[in-house]
C-alpha cells in the first residue's frame, strides 16, 4: 500500500502518463480527449491490466459501473483524482 498525501489533479495526471506508457502501443499524444476504445484501440482485456496498473499504484478500486462511465484520459484523471479522496 502506498502512502501518498492525496495529489492534485495534475500529479495524478503525471502518474497515469507513466502508467499508460506500455500500453500505448500506438504512440498516441495523450491528451483529455483521448479515448481508449478508438484513440488507443484498447481491447477489454489491455483495459482490465490498465485498470489493475492504477488501482495498485493510487491504492483505489474503480468498480465496473465507474469503468462504463469512463472514456476518455479526461474523464479517468478526474475520476482517480476523486477516488483517493474517498
Amino acid at each position: 500500500m502506498k502512502d501518498y498525501p492525496t495529489m492534485t489533479e495534475a500529479e495524478v495526471d503525471e502518474r497515469i502518463r507513466a502508467l499508460i506508457e506500455p500500453f500505448n502501443k500506438k504512440g498516441i499524444d495523450i491528451e483529455a480527449p483521448t479515448t481508449f476504445a478508438n484513440d488507443l484501440e484498447f481491447d477489454s482485456l489491455t483495459v482490465m491490466d490498465f485498470v489493475a496498473e492504477i488501482e495498485d499504484e493510487f491504492d483505489i478500486i474503480i468498480t465496473m459501473n465507474q469503468q462504463a462511465e469512463i472514456e476518455n484520459y479526461g474523464q479517468l484523471v478526474a475520476a482517480v483524482h476523486k477516488l483517493q479522496d474517498s
